[in-house]
């Protein structure tokens, strides 16, 4: 997948981020895509390493650690819809 050229350099991570999780419907299968490339893609590279600086957060872990906040978010969106139900 070469989304930098979809989105721009540094356009928008997240919404990068985003792509992979819908693309590959698992958190661990998207990882090990972007992973993947990011080592191909040296513009995709450098925006993930300057979206990790600006965030505080590791390139080891940028990607999980964005799922992890994604998936509290959307928790927190279904459980507020729960709660209106009840």
């Amino acid at each position: 997948m070469y989304v930098l050229l979809k989105f721009g350099p540094m356009n928008d991570m997240e919404t990068i981020f985003n792509t992979y999780l819908e693309e590959y419907g698992s958190v661990d299968i998207a990882e090990a895509e972007f992973k993947k490339d990011i080592h191909e893609d040296p513009d995709l590279r450098k925006a993930y390493r300057e979206w990790c600086e600006a965030v505080g957060s590791t390139e080891k872990n940028g990607f999980t650690d964005y799922c992890d906040e994604y998936l509290i978010d959307k928790n927190d969106v279904w459980n507020s819809l729960k709660d209106y139900d009840e």
